[in-house]
């Protein structure tokens, strides 16, 4: 018999592995309390049916993927109806979130006598006819989420620690979000100095390479960057031995919190940055 699958929640990435495996014939259900209408529609869409936490307790895999600083409450909130299930679900914990972090969801997970997974979605949300992101998973029982391999999913074992694929999730997004926090902050300083038309010149010549990353990558970042303001805070915790590396990753929280809230203001930098993107896509 096929396992049944709780994606929690039908967000983007969370509908795109629910679709995932729908159309590889599992029934994937979903949670939608106190979700919006736009939610329902998107797990509508994506094959998922709606179930109440009890139902969710007796599904075979539990993969959270929900914004990072929602992880610990959610595994609090199901923690009653996991512990009074018989089935016991895998509890995968898929969020962009910190070892200590992960090991507090864990010890929430323990107590209700399932088997936890750390794991971490490396990579865009799946679409028709492409592998999808890598679902690298680490920690005793990442060989039982690994039977969702035949499903569609790309999922990759670590070995190391229970917190093994977060600590791996954190230093690649420290890299790549860290990053594009940089790129974009010089570049509207460029802008504000009267210098973007010399810096992008510069970049063309010297740096082509890294400039054509940074145009894709920005062009897309504004309305995810609500989204990441949480995870440099679980970044900064991650390197938080390194009180440098703490206050680098704390800044671009800032950041991102900055172009969040003025994505959905007047979006002046937003536009500034749109603007610096299109002139050195034009030269």
């Amino acid at each position: 018999m096929n396992p049944v699958v709780a994606v929690i929640a039908p967000g983007m990435m969370g509908a795109a592995v629910g679709r995932r495996l729908t159309d590889h014939g599992l029934r994937v259900i979903t949670s939608l309390a106190g979700r919006s209408s736009e939610t329902g529609k998107r797990a509508a869409g994506a094959g998922m049916s709606p179930a109440s936490d009890d139902e969710i307790a007796r599904a075979d895999f539990l993969l959270s993927i929900i914004p990072p600083g929602d992880a610990v409450s959610l595994a609090q909130r199901l923690a009653p109806a996991l512990t009074a299930s018989n089935a016991k679900p895998v509890y995968v914990e898929c969020n962009a979130i910190s070892p200590p972090t992960t090991e507090r969801v864990a010890a929430v997970v323990a107590p209700t006598g399932c088997a936890f997974v750390d794991a971490g979605i490396i990579g865009s949300p799946p679409q028709p006819n492409d592998a999808g992101p890598r679902f690298y998973a680490s920690g005793p029982e990442a060989r039982r989420f690994a039977a969702l391999k035949q499903y569609g999913l790309d999922v990759r074992l670590l070995d190391g620690p229970l917190s093994a694929a977060s600590a791996l999730k954190m230093s690649y997004a420290g890299i790549t979000k860290g990053t594009q926090a940089l790129g974009a902050a010089m570049m509207l300083a460029a802008t504000r100095g009267g210098s973007a038309e010399a810096l992008i010149g510069e970049l063309q010549e010297s740096q082509a390479q890294m400039l054509a990353w940074l145009q894709r990558s920005l062009s897309l970042m504004p309305p995810k960057a609500y989204r990441w303001v949480a995870e440099m805070h679980e970044i900064a915790d991650f390197v938080s031995q390194d009180a440098s590396a703490h206050e680098l990753y704390l800044g671009a929280a800032h950041f991102y919190e900055q172009i969040a809230r003025d994505y959905e203001t007047d979006r002046k930098q937003v536009s500034a940055l749109q603007a610096f993107l299109g002139k050195s896509t034009k030269k």
